[in-house]
């Protein structure tokens, strides 16, 4: 079937942090403010001349970030099932306008008590959740990562990096620093993704960047990144500010971007996936690695690379992120026994010891 192009819409919005209320009803006050803001932005997009398909809002722009919280008190602060409060006004949204959203909530699953994921997520035009993952590189939060053996159990091999099939295509969702990962990007590409989101909450980062563009290259996917206006949510004070909004084709080309962080929807592009499955179907050499990638080298090295200790909070949920100290310092050491940390010499004190999470 043939798949017309189709309009994705950056929604890049303000946000509040839901942990800075002076309690739990004062954060679900910070949320409904939220949520109101990006219900205001979509509908501003919608009335305007491009009427999006799709839109991205950016990832906490719904509650912050948890800032230090305990899990147990961010996940009564902020967070809910999907599909359940979070997501239920955008939902009601996307069935009423018959389009797409996608961005990125801190979910709470009743089938994982004591955990909270940082969860992407896609409403499809019917109202109905149709897509979610799971992240699972993360710094501060906690991860399926932590209970691998029985998350992977429990969940189908293609949901882990899921792909939702569409009537816009195949897309996959990334959040923020993890499109940074290669892997995550390229297993949604092995399960078909065509299109990556990129809901992200960052300060100006030229590694950021680069990989924006070289997740696009080398999967041949279009990207459409929204990041957050203002303060970005690790930045209390103000000092960091988000913008720079962009959507990329399968080229890495840029064919919309925004530098400044103002509220807006001006980031906005057409897709054609029609030509996006042309191109990879050429051989244009080694610009196409689809059709010249050696997958099959690389086994053997992945098989033997065991850094962060998985499974670390398997037994029971991570109570606190300061908790991930100790795995940090496993993973240190592992990546030292396998020469790529040079061990410190004796006497030197060790700067990563002061790093605070």
């Amino acid at each position: 079937m043939t798949i017309p192009s189709w309009r994705a819409t950056c929604i890049q919005m303000q946000s509040e942090r839901a942990c800075q209320a002076a309690d739990d009803a004062g954060g679900w006050a910070v949320i409904a403010r939220n949520q109101a803001r990006m219900i205001g932005l979509i509908e501003a997009a919608l009335a305007g001349p491009d009427r999006p398909d799709l839109v991205v809002f950016p990832e906490f722009g719904m509650q912050g970030p948890p800032l230090g919280m305990a899990v147990e008190d961010w996940i009564r602060r902020a967070c809910s099932t999907v599909p359940g409060p979070l997501t239920e006004p955008l939902q009601a949204l996307a069935k009423r306008e018959g389009i797409y959203i996608a961005g990125n909530v801190f979910e709470a699953p009743e089938e994982w008590p004591g955990r909270y994921f940082n969860t992407c997520i896609i409403i499809g035009p019917d109202g109905d959740i149709i897509y979610r993952y799971r992240r699972v590189n993360v710094a501060a939060f906690p991860s399926v990562h932590d209970f691998m053996t029985d998350y992977m159990k429990a969940t189908p091999k293609d949901q882990v990096f899921p792909v939702a099939d569409t009537p816009l295509g195949k897309i996959g969702v990334i959040a923020c620093g993890e499109i940074t990962v290669p892997e995550v990007a390229r297993c949604m590409m092995f399960n078909g993704a065509e299109v990556i989101l990129h809901p992200t909450n960052s300060r100006y980062s030229a590694a950021q960047e680069a990989a924006k563009l070289a997740r696009c290259a080398e999967n041949m996917t279009y990207m459409v990144s929204a990041n957050v206006a203002g303060p970005i949510g690790f930045s209390p004070d103000g000092t960091f500010t988000g913008g720079r909004s962009h959507i990329l084709d399968h080229w890495g080309e840029t064919l919309a971007f925004e530098e400044a962080d103002a509220e807006g929807t001006s980031v906005s592009a057409i897709i054609d996936i029609e030509r996006l499955r042309a191109d990879r179907r050429n051989d244009t050499g080694l610009s196409n690695p689809h059709l010249r990638a050696r997958y099959e080298m690389y086994v053997p090295f992945y098989a033997d690379a065991h850094f962060y200790p998985p499974d670390r909070f398997r037994d029971a949920p991570m109570k606190h992120a300061s908790e991930t100290h100790a795995a940090i310092a496993q993973a240190r050491a592992n990546l030292e026994r396998a020469g790529v940390l040079v061990p410190l010499s004796a006497g030197t004190e060790d700067p990563a010891s002061t790093v605070e999470l």
